[in-house]
């Protein structure tokens, strides 16, 4: 399993005039802790571009428990539990200073070649991950 932590401030902008945050910032968030992740076990983003990879967000879930208040310091959870195979699934948990859960959900991407077409994740992918899901055998890519 792949896991990091990150945290992030609600900012004014982020809430309405009652200092809650506006219900969409959850999912500026999970982005947050997937370009973080991503970041910490060396696939940024644009490395993956460059690659030729897109990763669209081809499914996302939230679930609401409590809300985000203006100037919260926020603890981003985002979790790979399974070895990506043509799709990788991130989870994400949100928490406040209190560490109450305000949200919970998770995003499912697609591999996309240049052809805009699902592909298999790049070897340089699956070498980098595969450490992290020792009981899972690696696929290798076509």
């Amino acid at each position: 399993m792949i896991v990091n932590t990150t945290r992030v401030r609600v900012r004014y902008a982020d809430t309405d005039k009652m200092g809650i945050s506006y219900y969409g910032k959850y999912l500026e968030w999970f982005e947050v802790g997937r370009t973080e992740l991503l970041r910490e076990i060396g696939l940024p983003y644009a490395q993956l571009e460059t690659e030729g990879i897109g990763l669209p967000v081809i499914e996302v879930f939230c679930r609401y428990h409590r809300s985000a208040l203006y100037d919260q310091l926020l603890r981003l959870e985002s979790a790979v539990k399974t070895l990506p195979r043509v799709t990788i699934r991130i989870d994400y948990k949100i928490y406040n200073e209190d560490n109450e859960l305000l949200a919970d959900g998770y995003t499912n991407h697609s591999f996309i070649g240049k052809s805009g077409r699902p592909v298999r994740p790049p070897k340089s992918f699956l070498e980098v991950v595969q450490p992290y899901f020792q009981s899972e055998t690696l696929v290798s890519p076509r």
